[in-house]
């Protein structure tokens, strides 16, 4: 009797804990769930852009069989570029959509309510200032490089079966094409680098995109590289050096090695390892903008707590 009326009270606590957590996690998935409604060039363009890769695909093999023949005649290493050059191309067109369209976010994140004064609505409703922030963020972080290599794991797979179906079409054997392509490896080293370099490494510049939006009233995009190009200036006036310049520069191709080297294309002159993320993990410039990013959406909470609408 007294184990039963333990476990029988031990019940309405488990129950009563989950809630809690619950609580504590909805609104800011809600929030997230709030920008893809609202925001729908997050999804509509990346989908946009696979399928104008596919369009183009289609009418690339007019000429493919040719092309076939022409890359049997190469050597094994040459052979494989020709094969993969154009689904590293289509990942490389995806990833640079990605980057715009992540850009061009940040920049109106908390200028376009502002500017729309759904701030005034948005304010009301239970969800805090560092909560909403957050979700801004998480978009250019999480859910774009998730969104764009859903897709380009999709263009590339319907590519290949094209490509596949095209060559037996003509009597050709597809199995050059399957054998010449690391998919795998490709989608690996694609999915590390989005979210590495395009994700987490470029965190303090999409912060500061986000921080420059919450301040500015209008321009923001000449607000948001104004202050860049005058600290370079000054630095090159002043000391004659170049180091701002260098240090952004290797924010945006995501380090000096790590970035390169997971780049579509390099697979297999740079295959991914474990000491390659390792790498990556203790560099010192991942920490260093982490911290900035922090402090760059620390500052976006607190303009969001008392800008209004404009």
């Amino acid at each position: 009797m007294n184990t039963m009326n333990t476990q029988s009270n031990a019940m309405p606590e488990a129950r009563t804990a989950v809630p809690g957590v619950m609580k504590a996690t909805q609104p800011f998935f809600w929030s997230v769930q709030r920008e893809l409604w609202e925001i729908r060039s997050i999804y509509v363009a990346p989908l946009a852009a696979g399928g104008l890769i596919v369009f183009g695909s289609l009418l690339s093999t007019v000429h493919l069989a040719s092309k076939m023949r022409a890359a049997m005649a190469l050597d094994p290493m040459k052979q494989m570029e020709r094969i993969q050059q154009p689904y590293n191309f289509a990942a490389l067109l995806m990833m640079g959509v990605y980057l715009v369209v992540a850009v061009f976010y940040c920049l109106d994140a908390l200028h376009g309510e502002r500017r729309d004064r759904s701030i005034l609505f948005w304010k009301s409703m239970p969800v805090s200032d560092l909560t909403t922030v957050l979700s801004k963020a998480f978009i250019p972080v999480v859910i774009l490089p998730l969104i764009t290599f859903a897709i380009t794991f999709a263009v590339q797979w319907i590519m290949l079966l094209i490509g596949s179906l095209v060559l037996l079409a003509h009597g050709m054997s597809a199995a050059i094409l399957w054998r010449q392509l690391p998919l795998t490896q490709m989608w690996v080293m694609l999915f590390f680098h989005l979210f590495a370099i395009h994700g987490v490494y470029w965190a303090p510049i999409y912060a500061w995109l986000i921080l420059v939006s919450g301040w500015a009233r209008r321009a923001v995009f000449l607000w948001a590289g104004l202050p860049l190009l005058a600290v370079g200036v000054v630095e090159k006036i002043a000391f004659n050096t170049a180091h701002f310049g260098r240090l952004l520069l290797s924010q945006l191709v995501g380090g000096k090695d790590i970035g390169s080297m997971t780049a579509p294309g390099n697979e297999m002159m740079h295959p991914l390892t474990l000491g390659a993320v390792g790498q990556f993990l203790v560099s010192p410039g991942l920490w260093i903008g982490l911290a900035f990013a922090a402090v760059f959406l620390a500052a976006a909470v607190r303009l969001r707590r008392y800008q209004g609408p404009i």
